[in-house]
């Protein structure tokens, strides 16, 4: 933290910003990595979270931190089995065959495939062997290393706010209070179950998903059992292709499943890294771990519809209006540089390529400003840009040139959101001519009225000056270094005049701080360069050197 204060001023209370390098912010990246595995389980969470937060970090933090996988060496099958038997009972009355080799390993739990008992599955698909499942255990011991974890955030918070700039001390904040609250849901199996079934029931009928029951009579608070549903892990593209499996179609039904869950149904499953995404062999997609899930309020909707319907018809005003009244630009954003900025996002998500003399162009423009960047993220849209974040990389794996807005475009228009939201414009449309109707009706007296005034020499014109540069700030500053100044060399040699010369040392040094302080008030601010290094072209050129 003290170096990437240091970035911003060299000697963290004042001096000139630091030009740093690709792979010095590589590196720095690299030791935080190993640093968050090291502090364990709650620490790996809270690096998953960081590395699709790019208002938080810079670029080369997050390409780091998004190797950050949730792949943890289980805990011993004896401290699981305690945890399981203390929720359900012994494990012979419930399991006619369970597997102690865990098939996947989690910060906060691990899963092991098992048989149900034929008897205690009564009525299922196969009463005479039972039912394969999957038993999800959360990890012994877990809940007071996250509590101990999380009051070593709490405490830290404060520190931190004080080395970032303002935009990134709000999203941090928020990120803490998110953080808290999505680690204890995730813990709570009683919630991702309740969860599930909801996610389920609004995809029941779509023959493109598949979601696993929930087993309730072999579930608690701490353990999960689901039924077990066998799949290729969705980023095997080698083995998609070998199955003859349509890679796009695969892409453009995870994008209109998450776009369904977020805009219509207002619950998600908000996790959809590899791990838990798979395909089976008809091409369907399976989703697991519903540990981290959330829900949208109907503005946040209403707003995100608003957004996805202004991308669709390529209106940047409107796109930028949208992000202003949701929370993710600040007001005070410079609205010329962010149109430039949104045009070059919807080649990207487009798949086109994007001419690097215009990045290089905003970049310039940007870059004295980037540390009070004017994105930001309130809490409720923490999770939902963590779904678009991690679809969006899922899907240019499984296809590289996957149209992101073709299919907003097309799921907002077959569910009728574009015509509606014509049928609103010409409404206000409406309104706004009636009231420009009433307003004309007004202006002829009203100008009367001032032409009256204006031949008794009885108008008058009140002018107010705004100065959100804060030039005269910064006139004042000079004036009262000037000030202070003369009056130190004046002192410094009255002193030395009167033979005083400690007293003069000290007027010499004072005048000294005040030249500098005088000096840096000239300068402009040298910023950090920033390469920008996400768009697909960008990840394309990677893959073909790797």
């Amino acid at each position: 933290m003290i170096a990437y204060a240091r970035d911003r001023r060299r000697f963290l209370l004042f001096g000139r910003p630091r030009r740093v390098d690709a792979e010095t912010n590589r590196h720095r990246a690299e030791v935080l990595l190993e640093s968050l595995l090291t502090l364990g389980p709650t620490f790996i969470k809270l690096g998953q979270l960081l590395s699709t937060r790019p208002d938080i970090l810079p670029p080369s933090y997050i390409e780091v931190l998004a190797s950050l996988q949730d792949d943890v060496p289980p805990a011993e099958w004896a401290a699981a089995k305690a945890v399981l038997e203390d929720e359900l009972g012994p494990l012979e009355d419930h399991f006619a065959a369970f597997e102690t080799e865990a098939i996947s390993g989690a910060s906060l739990g691990q899963v092991y495939r098992a048989r149900l008992d034929a008897e205690t599955d009564s009525g299922r698909d196969n009463p005479d062997h039972g039912r394969d499942v999957a038993v999800k255990i959360r990890r012994p011991e877990i809940e007071p290393l996250v509590k101990a974890d999380l009051r070593v955030i709490r405490w830290s918070l404060p520190v931190l706010l004080y080395f970032v700039g303002e935009s990134r001390a709000f999203s941090l904040e928020n990120l803490a209070d998110e953080f808290a609250k999505t680690i204890r849901e995730e813990m709570d199996y009683e919630r991702e179950a309740t969860m599930l079934q909801e996610i389920r029931a609004n995809f029941d009928g779509d023959d493109r998903f598949v979601i696993p029951d929930v087993i309730e009579s072999h579930s608690g608070r701490r353990v999960l059992t689901m039924e077990y549903i066998d799949g290729t892990k969705i980023n095997d593209v080698d083995e998609l292709e070998r199955k003859g499996i349509d890679r796009t179609q695969v892409a453009e039904n995870l994008q209109r499943s998450y776009l369904q869950m977020i805009i219509d149904d207002g619950v998600f499953h908000a996790d959809p890294h590899p791990g838990n995404l798979a395909v089976t062999d008809e091409g369907r997609v399976v989703f697991y771990d519903f540990g981290m899930s959330g829900r949208v309020d109907e503005f946040v909707q209403q707003k995100i519809v608003e957004f996805y319907i202004a991308v669709a018809n390529q209106d940047i005003d409107a796109i930028l209006d949208a992000l202003t009244e949701i929370g993710t630009l600040s007001p005070d954003a410079d609205r010329a540089v962010m149109a430039e900025v949104m045009e070059l996002a919807i080649q990207d998500a487009r798949g086109e390529d994007i001419e690097q003399y215009r990045v290089n162009q905003i970049v310039g423009q940007i870059e004295d400003s980037i540390y009070e960047f004017p994105f930001r993220l309130p809490k409720n849209l923490a999770l939902v840009l963590r779904v678009a974040t991690v679809v969006e990389g899922v899907c240019v794996t499984l296809d590289p040139e996957f149209d992101f807005i073709d299919t907003a475009t097309s799921y907002l228009t077959e569910q009728g959101y574009r015509e509606e939201s014509i049928r609103k414009y010409l409404e206000e449309s409406g309104q706004q001519l009636r009231r420009t109707g009433e307003s004309l009706t007004r202006i002829a007296p009203k100008a009367e009225r001032t032409l009256d005034r204006l031949d008794r020499d009885d108008q008058f014109v009140r002018i107010g000056v705004e100065d959100s540069n804060g030039v005269f700030t910064t006139l004042a500053k000079r004036l009262v270094y000037g000030m202070l100044l003369t009056m130190s060399l004046f002192s410094m040699g009255v002193l030395y005049a009167l033979e005083a010369p400690e007293a003069s040392i000290v007027a010499a040094v004072f005048s000294t701080l005040v030249v500098i302080q005088l000096y840096r008030s000239f300068r402009k601010p040298r910023s950090t360069r920033v390469r920008p290094q996400f768009t697909r072209q960008n990840l394309r050129q990677r893959r073909d050197e790797e």
